[in-house]
C-alpha cells in the first residue's frame, strides 16, 4: 500500500512501515488519538484499527506488492494483544502479531528458516509459537505493563539458521530480565522462561534423576563415576514414590532470574556438562543427604527450604548426598609449629581443606620474625612474607571444589609481631611483587592493650614470638602483664609510637579493604569455648570464633534464615513464632551434619565431634525492614533487629538443649560458661526482653545441658542471598540500582522494593531510571520522590555508620560467635575511620570490621547519560499514596546519647522503660512486630553525633583559583553525604579521641596529623 507518496506494505496481520511512512502515520495518530482510544475495547486487530483511522483521515492506500522488490521496511509497527494500538512518538514501535520478512520477498528470493528442537528434530521457524510460549508464561502478571510481543520481536531479531530452541529461550529470558527496569513483573517472567527452559531439558522424577547421577559413567575413562553416594541412592530408591510425590516443581518458578541462574551455573549437578537437576530436586537431594532414612525430617527440611524459610550454606548445597559430602563452610587452623615440618604440615592441611570447598582462617602469631636466629642451621629467618607467599600460591592452585569457588585463606596476626608493617603491605596494589601476596586476606587479632596505647598516644613495642614466647597464649590482664614484662626486660625489637602503626593499619584498609579488625580480648571473654583455652583467630569471613590447637582444626557448619519470608505481608507483622520453629529445625539439621560430614583432615573431625559448634545466620534483614515499611535507621528497625536475634538465640538453645536431653551434652561442656548458667547476653552485661522465657530455658539447660558449644554466627551470605533473591545478611542496600552482565549485554537492575513503590505511585520512567544511575543509586536528590520513600531507601552510604555499629552491638548480646560486619564510608579520612574503630571496640564488638568499603564524596558528571533527561521536576503526583496499601511515614532515627552504648542497658536499668530515648524490648509485646506507623515528618531527624560521619572539612581539598567561584552545581547535585553529626554535639564524644589535631588528617596530608607524623 501507499500512504501519500510513500510505500506502506501491509503484512496481513500487522503493518510493516517504512520510516517516512511512520512519521506521517504518527502525525495522523496525533490528530486522531481520541478515535483510536475509543476503539480500545472494540477487539479489532491493531492493523485494522490503524487502517480504519488512516482511511477515515483521508489517507490514500495503494497496493505496494508489485514495487517492493525485496526491500525491507525500516520500522515495524504493532498493537497489543488486546487490540490497543501503540503509535506513540515517544516510544519505539514494533509489530504484533509477528510477521517474518521473507514473506514480503518474491518467491524466488524467499529463504525458509529452520530451528532445532530439544530432541534434535529440525523444524521450520514459526514465530507465532514463540509469542504463544512467552504469552502462556505471563499468567498473573500485569497485562498493562508486561508485553510478550516486545520480547518476541527481540527474539526474532536473534534468530539465525540452525539456532536451537534452548538458545531462543535463553534469549527470551535475558530480554525479559533486561526489561525489568520497565516493570517488576518482567523479573518474574524472566525467571519463568528460564525455569521452563530447564524443565524441558530435565527429567521430572526425582528418583530417575538420582539414578542417572548414581550410574554415571565417565566417557573419558569409561569407569563408573557416581555423583551420588550409595547411601543416598538406596534411600531414594527405597522411598521413591513418597519423595517423588513430595516435590512441588511449581516452586521453582518462585526464584528470581539471577537467583535461578546462580543455581544453574554453580549448584545444580551436571552430567557431561549439561544440567541434570532442577532446583527442587537439588533441595530434596540436600534434605535426603542430611537426614538419610528419616524421610519425615527430610520432607520437612525440603518444604522449609523450597518455601524460602532458610537455606543451608553453599558447600552443603554443593555436596549433600554426594560420595564425599564435605558440607562445612569454615575451618580455623593453628600453625602447627614454627619449623619446616610444622609450616608445611599446616600448608598441606590448608590444601586438603581448600580442595573440599572450605574457607580457611589461619593464625601466624608463632612464626618468628625477619632476622630471628634459626638454631638448626645457625642462620636467620626470612620472616613472615616469604612463607605467606607460599600459602598464597597454594590458595591460587587449590580451588574450592573444582573451580566452583577460588581458594580463600585469611591470615591472622597480632599487632605486636615484628613483621606487622610488612604484613600490612602484602595486599597493596603497588610495590615489588616479591614482597606481595595479593590472593590472601589479612586480619589483625588485636589485644585491648594496643587500643589503649593508641588512645593514649603511647609507645608500642614490636616483638618476635621466638624471643618473647607465649603472648598468643594469653589474653586480658595476663597478656598485659606478660607484654609489659617483656618490655621492661628489653626483649622487644623496636619501640614506636602506637599511632604510627595505627596509621599504617588505616592506610592499608583504605587502599585494600584489609586488614579485618577483630578484638582478641572480647572474642575470648565472651566465648562459650573459653574453658578450652585461648582462641587465636577467626575464620575467612570473621564470624566464627572457635578454639584451635595444633591437633585441632575448628570447623563450622552454616545455614541462614531468610527473614523476609517471616513477614506476614497481609497483616504487616513479623512472625516470631514461625521463626522460633524454623530455627529449631535448622539447628537440628546442622547438628546432624556434624555426624555425616566428610572431614578433609582428622584434626577437623576430632574438633567438631568434641565441641559440636554450628553457625546460624540471616539474609534479607534490609528486605524485612522494607516489607514492614521501617527505615533502616528507625527505632522500630533497631528494636526488630534485636528481637530477631533474641528469637534465633533462644530457639537455637532450646533445640540444642532438646538434643542434649536425648543424646547428652557435647564432650567439653563441663566448665563452659553455659554449664555455669552464663549465656551470651550475661557476658555482655545486658538483660533480654520478655519476648521469650529465658529463666525457664536456663533451668532446662542446667538440667540437660546443650548439644552444641556455639550456635549463632551471622555470615555474609553472598551467594545464598542471591539465590533467595534477598539482600545480603544484615546489611543495608549498597545501591538502589546496579548492573548485571549476561550474554545479551549489560543492563540495570533496580531495588525491587523501590521499583514497585515508584511504579505504584506513577513515578517510574526512563528519566527516573537515568537520574538514579547518575546519582550512583541514590534517590535523596530527586525532587519528586516523597520524603517517606527517601527515608526508606537510604543506601548504606547515606546511613550513619553509628547506626550500623550500634545495631551490630545490639544484636551482639545474642550472637555467641561473631558477625561479618562490613563498614562503608564516603571519603574516608584517618579521623573518621579511627572514630568508627574505637566506637566498635568500646561497644564490645568481637569483629570490629570485616571489609572497609569506601567511595568518593562526589561522583563525576555522568557524560554517558543525557543530562537533559536527568532534570526531574517536582510534581504533585509524587504525593499520591500507594495504590495497593498505605505506606507508613518516615520513622525517625533513634535518639542516642553521644557516648555509644548497647541498646540493652546494664542490668541495673532493667526496670526503666526508656533508655537513651529508645524503648527497650522489655516494653514491646511478644511475639510479633508490626509495621512502622509513625507520622510522616517534613524533615527527618538527623542521626546522633558520630565522627565517622562528619565531612571533616578541614581535610585538604582542591580550591578554585578565583575565590568567588563556588563548588560547581553538578558536584553539589551529585554529592549525597552520609548522615552527619551536629558540630556542637561532638565536643565530649567518647569515641572521638582526636578531636583537635587529628581531624586535620587525611591520607594525602599525613604530616598535618600528630598521629601520622608520630
Amino acid at each position: 500500500m501507499f500512504i501519500g507518496d510513500t510505500v506502506f506494505a501491509h503484512g496481513g496481520s500487522g503493518f510493516m512501515v517504512s520510516q517516512p511512512a511512520m512519521r506521517m502515520a504518527v502525525e495522523q495518530y496525533a490528530a486522531h488519538k481520541a478515535e483510536i482510544e475509543a476503539l480500545t475495547d472494540s477487539h479489532w486487530a491493531g492493523d485494522c484499527v490503524l487502517g480504519k483511522v488512516f482511511t477515515e483521515a483521508g489517507v490514500k492506500f495503494t497496493d505496494a506488492w508489485p514495487i517492493m522488490q525485496g526491500d525491507y521496511p525500516g520500522l515495524v509497527a504493532y498493537a497489543r494483544p488486546d487490540g490497543r494500538p501503540i503509535a506513540d512518538p515517544n516510544k519505539r514501535v514494533w509489530c504484533y502479531p509477528t510477521v517474518s520478512y521473507p514473506h514480503l520477498l518474491p518467491p524466488h528470493k524467499r529463504v525458509t528458516m529452520f530451528v532445532y528442537k530439544r530432541d534434535g528434530r529440525k523444524e521450520r521457524v514459526q514465530f507465532d509459537k514463540i509469542t504463544a510460549r512467552v504469552s502462556r508464561l505471563c499468567y498473573g502478571l500485569d497485562p498493562d505493563h508486561v508485553d510478550a510481543a516486545a520480547i518476541t520481536m527481540k527474539v526474532i531479531a536473534g534468530v539465525y539458521q540452525g539456532v536451537n530452541t534452548i538458545q531462543l529461550d535463553d534469549l527470551a529470558a535475558e530480554t525479559a530480565a533486561y526489561m525489568t527496569t520497565t516493570h517488576p513483573d518482567y523479573a518474574v517472567l524472566a525467571a519463568r522462561i528460564a525455569v521452563s527452559n530447564l524443565h524441558k531439558q530435565t527429567k521430572k522424577q526425582f528418583s530417575a534423576v538420582i539414578s542417572d547421577l548414581y550410574h554415571y559413567i565417565n566417557p573419558k575413562t569409561r569407569k563408573a563415576a557416581p555423583m551420588i553416594s550409595e547411601e543416598t541412592y538406596k534411600t531414594v530408591m527405597d522411598h521413591a514414590e513418597e519423595l517423588n510425590s513430595a516435590i512441588v516443581y511449581d516452586r521453582d518458578f518462585n526464584y528470581q532470574y539471577f537467583g535461578f541462574k546462580t543455581l544453574e551455573r554453580s549448584y545444580l549437578l551436571r552430567l557431561e556438562g549439561k544440567v541434570a537437576e532442577r532446583p527442587q530436586q537439588m533441595i530434596m537431594r540436600v534434605a535426603v543427604g542430611i537426614h538419610g532414612e528419616d524421610i519425615e525430617a527430610a520432607i520437612e527440611t525440603y518444604n522449609l527450604m523450597s518455601l524460602k524459610y532458610f537455606t543451608h550454606a553453599s558447600p552443603t548445597l554443593f555436596s549433600a548426598g554426594t560420595p564425599q559430602p564435605q558440607l562445612a563452610s569454615c575451618f580455623l587452623i593453628d600453625m602447627k609449629d614454627d619449623s619446616i615440618d610444622g609450616i608445611y604440615d599446616t600448608l598441606k592441611t590448608c590444601a586438603m581443606i581448600s580442595k573440599n570447598a572450605g574457607g580457611i582462617g589461619l593464625n601466624a602469631h608463632c612464626i618468628r620474625a625477619t632476622g630471628s636466629y634459626i638454631a638448626g642451621t645457625n642462620g636467620t629467618s626470612n620472616g613472615l612474607v616469604p612463607m605467606l607467599r607460599v600459602f598464597n600460591n597454594t590458595a591460587r592452585y587449590v580451588d574450592q571444589g573444582g573451580n566452583k569457588r577460588p581458594g580463600a585463606f585469611a591470615i591472622y596476626l597480632e599487632p605486636w609481631h615484628a613483621d606487622v608493617f610488612a604484613f600490612l603491605d602484602l595486599r597493596k596494589n603497588h610495590g615489588k611483587e616479591e614482597v606481595r601476596a595479593r590472593d590472601l586476606f589479612y586480619a589483625l587479632w588485636i589485644p585491648d592493650l594496643f587500643m589503649k596505647r593508641v588512645e593514649q598516644n603511647s609507645t608500642w613495642t614490636l616483638m618476635c614470638p621466638s624471643e618473647c614466647p607465649g603472648l598468643a597464649d594469653v589474653y586480658g590482664d595476663e597478656f598485659e602483664a606478660l607484654y609489659e614484662k617483656y618490655e621492661r626486660e628489653g626483649r622487644g625489637r623496636d619501640t614506636i609510637r602506637a599511632q604510627k602503626l595505627w596509621y599504617a593499619i588505616l592506610e592499608a584498609q583504605t587502599e585494600t579493604g584489609n586488614p579485618f579488625m577483630l578484638y582478641k580480648d572480647a572474642c575470648n571473654r565472651k566465648s562459650n569455648q573459653k574453658n578450652l583455652g585461648v582462641i587465636r583467630s577467626s575464620n575467612l569471613c570473621t564470624e566464627i570464633i572457635e578454639y584451635t590447637a595444633p591437633d585441632e582444626v575448628a570447623v563450622c557448619n552454616l545455614a541462614s534464615l531468610a527473614l523476609p519470608t517471616f513477614v506476614d505481608m497481609n497483616e504487616e507483622k513479623f512472625d516470631f513464632k514461625k521463626l522460633h520453629e524454623v530455627v529449631q529445625v535448622v539447628t537440628k539439621n546442622l547438628n546432624k551434619i556434624i555426624e555425616i560430614n566428610h572431614y578433609p583432615v582428622p584434626e577437623a573431625r576430632k574438633s567438631n565431634f568434641r565441641h559440636r559448634p554450628i553457625g546460624l545466620g540471616v539474609s534479607g534483614l534490609a528486605d524485612a525492614f522494607l516489607a514492614l515499611r521501617m527505615p533502616f535507621d528507625s527505632p522500630e528497625a533497631r528494636q526488630l533487629n534485636i528481637q530477631i536475634f533474641e528469637t534465633i538465640y533462644h530457639a537455637a538453645l532450646t533445640a540444642s538443649c532438646d538434643l542434649a536431653e536425648k543424646l547428652g551434652p557435647y564432650e567439653t561442656y563441663p566448665g563452659s560458661p553455659v554449664s555455669k548458667g552464663e549465656l551470651q547476653y550475661d557476658m555482655w552485661g545486658v538483660t533480654p526482653s520478655d519476648l521469650w522465657d529465658w529463666e525457664a530455658l536456663k533451668e532446662k539447660i542446667a538440667k540437660d545441658g546443650v548439644r552444641n558449644s556455639l550456635l549463632v554466627a551471622p555470615m555474609p551470605t553472598a551467594s545464598t542471598s542471591q539465590i533467595m533473591g534477598f539482600n545480603e545478611c544484615f546489611e543495608p542496600y549498597t545501591s538502589n540500582i546496579y548492573s548485571r552482565r549476561v550474554l545479551a549485554g549489560e543492563f540495570q537492575v533496580v531495588n525491587p522494593w523501590l521499583l514497585k513503590d515508584l511504579v505504584d505511585r506513577g513515578l517510574w520512567s526512563d528519566n527516573m531510571k537515568n537520574r538514579i544511575i547518575a546519582d550512583s543509586g541514590s534517590i535523596q536528590r530527586i525532587p519528586n520522590i516523597p520524603d517517606d520513600l527517601k527515608a526508606l531507601y537510604k543506601t548504606v552510604w547515606e546511613l550513619s555508620q553509628r547506626h550500623i555499629v550500634q545495631m551490630a552491638a545490639d544484636r551482639g548480646a545474642f550472637i555467641d560467635q561473631s558477625q561479618s560486619l562490613n563498614i562503608h564510608m564516603q571519603a574516608p579520612t584517618m579521623g573518621k575511620i579511627t572514630s568508627m574503630h574505637f566506637t566498635g571496640w568500646k561497644l564490645g564488638l568481637k569483629t570490629g570490621m570485616y571489609y572497609l568499603r569506601t567511595t568518593a564524596a562526589a561522583a563525576p558528571i555522568q557524560f554517558t547519560v543525557d543530562q537533559e533527561k536527568l532534570k526531574v521536576v517536582d510534581t504533585n503526583v509524587a504525593r499520591n499514596p500507594a495504590k495497593k496499601r498505605g505506606i507508613a511515614g518516615t520513622g525517625s532515627p533513634a535518639t542516642q546519647s553521644p557516648t555509644p552504648q548497647p541498646m540493652y542497658q546494664s542490668k541495673q536499668l532493667q526496670n526503666s522503660e526508656v533508655a537513651n530515648g529508645v524503648p527497650t524490648p522489655s516494653t514491646t509485646p511478644p511475639p510479633e512486630a508490626e509495621a512502622a506507623q509513625t507520622p510522616k515528618k517534613e524533615l527527618p531527624m538527623r542521626a546522633p553525633p558520630f565522627t565517622a560521619d562528619l565531612p571533616e572539612g578541614s581535610s585538604p581539598r582542591l580550591v578554585a583559583a578565583d575565590s568567588t567561584i563556588g563548588t560547581p552545581d553538578e558536584e553539589v547535585q551529585r554529592t549525597v553525604k552520609q548522615d552527619e553529626d551536629a558540630a556542637d554535639d561532638s565536643k565530649d564524644r567518647e569515641g572521638d579521641i582526636y578531636a583537635d589535631a587529628v581531624l586535620a588528617c587525611s591520607i594525602e596530608n599525613p604530616e598535618a596529623c600528630i598521629m601520622c607524623s608520630g
